[in-house]
């Protein structure tokens, strides 16, 4: 009797996206939605070319990074073999780092105060080239994470435009961990709305579904995609 046990099969890098590509369009068929107006940002920061290009090659283009200096050092190769890669920045911007952001990403998550609203209207005057803007709002006031408390997000926003001629795109929340996540996207849904925005940058791994549901127009999705960290 052979009692070796099997070896545990780990899905490849494509079954993992191909998952979560079906929950996208089965949530959207239910909630009444189109697939194509939900967009999948695929969160590779901390992966390397190796993880990252089976993604690629499944169709993936999209992909998010928390940090200008990991994305810096390894997007750019990747970028010139590769037509088509949009680069979205999920994670906290300094202000130093503002220059480096909008000469690599597409989109900046993560507007949340004063000076990056200062640097990035610089550099976007500098450049040329504007890479769409999100406001990070702090849905749970969390001290310990960026983002504008809800009850400043009207004068934030507005303050966005009329003093730094910065076109914002959206809202993007991260709920905390304890809590349930559909308050949170209802809340930012609803700030959006009666502030004009149309883009919504909500949902990880653990709740895109829920928060397409919810309206999210952007979901960031990581270790469903590339497995755990």
């Amino acid at each position: 009797m052979n009692d070796t046990a099997a070896p545990i099969v780990t899905p490849s890098l494509p079954t993992g996206l191909a998952a979560v590509e079906r929950e996208i369009a089965a949530t959207c068929r239910e909630a009444g939605r189109d697939r194509a107006s939900v967009t999948l940002i695929a969160v590779s920061k901390t992966f390397g070319a190796d993880e990252i290009s089976p993604v690629i090659g499944a169709g993936q283009r999209i992909f998010g990074e928390n940090r200008v200096q990991e994305a810096k050092a390894k997007w750019p190769a990747m970028i010139a073999v590769q037509s088509g890669i949009a680069l979205h920045l999920i994670g906290p911007l300094q202000s130093n780092k503002a220059k480096e952001a909008v000469a690599l990403f597409d989109a900046v998550h993560s507007v949340d105060r004063p000076s990056i609203c200062e640097a990035l209207a610089k550099e976007i005057k500098s450049r040329g080239k504007c890479p769409e803007l999100f406001v990070q709002l702090n849905t749970g006031e969390e001290p310990q994470k960026a983002g504008v408390a809800p009850d400043d997000a009207d004068g934030f926003i507005a303050s966005c435009r009329e003093k730094y001629g910065l076109p914002i795109s959206g809202l993007m929340c991260i709920p905390p961990v304890t809590e349930a996540p559909a308050p949170h996207f209802a809340l930012t849904a609803k700030i959006a709305a009666r502030n004009g925005l149309n883009n919504l940058s909500m949902g990880m791994s653990a709740d895109f579904a829920i928060a397409i549901q919810f309206g999210a127009t952007h979901v960031r999705v990581g270790s469903a995609i590339f497995g755990a960290r």
